[in-house]
């Protein structure tokens, strides 16, 4: 197993689990926020999600309050705002540090395997393959189904 799908993380709901869980399947993980300018592209990755899920596609949010306080809720009311809002059905993770001396392993490694360059911003999204391999970062501004991420996931799904 590779050293990605051993990384330990919380799930919104408080619960611990692994990269792992999602072992064999595609992942787009992206930190998000609620109160950000690019908080519309919930609903372009909620589309990437069902357009992709039954082909091994899943889109992780990762809850990040780090960039202007515009994730200021807490770990439920994320996940109802997602919800609610947006219709969100994929995982959330609980509120996560993406940089500086607090940030989370998943992201210390998500960054040490793209260049090791900072998060820039709410909405940065990582391509990971079914083998826990980063295949592709894209900034922020990138829209969810932009052509350059859905021709990513269509070469990389794993079924």
């Amino acid at each position: 197993m590779s050293t990605f799908k051993n990384l330990k993380i919380t799930l919104n709901d408080g619960s611990p689990a692994t990269m792992g869980l999602w072992d064999g399947h595609l992942l787009l993980v992206v930190n998000v926020a609620s109160q950000c300018g690019l908080t519309p592209q919930y609903e372009g990755l909620q589309r990437l999600y069902e357009t992709y899920k039954e082909r091994g596609l899943v889109v992780v949010g990762v809850p990040c309050n780090q960039f202007r306080g515009q994730e200021p809720g807490t770990n439920a009311e994320v996940c109802s705002f997602a919800q609610n809002t947006y219709g969100v059905s994929f995982p959330l993770l609980a509120k996560t540090e993406v940089n500086g001396e607090n940030a989370h392993p998943l992201y210390k490694h998500l960054k040490a395997e793209t260049g090791g360059e900072e998060i820039g911003w709410n909405f940065e999204k990582f391509l990971v393959d079914a083998e826990g391999n980063i295949i592709e970062r894209f900034a922020p501004q990138v829209e969810p189904e932009s052509a350059d991420i859905v021709r990513a996931i269509e070469a990389n799904l794993p079924r």
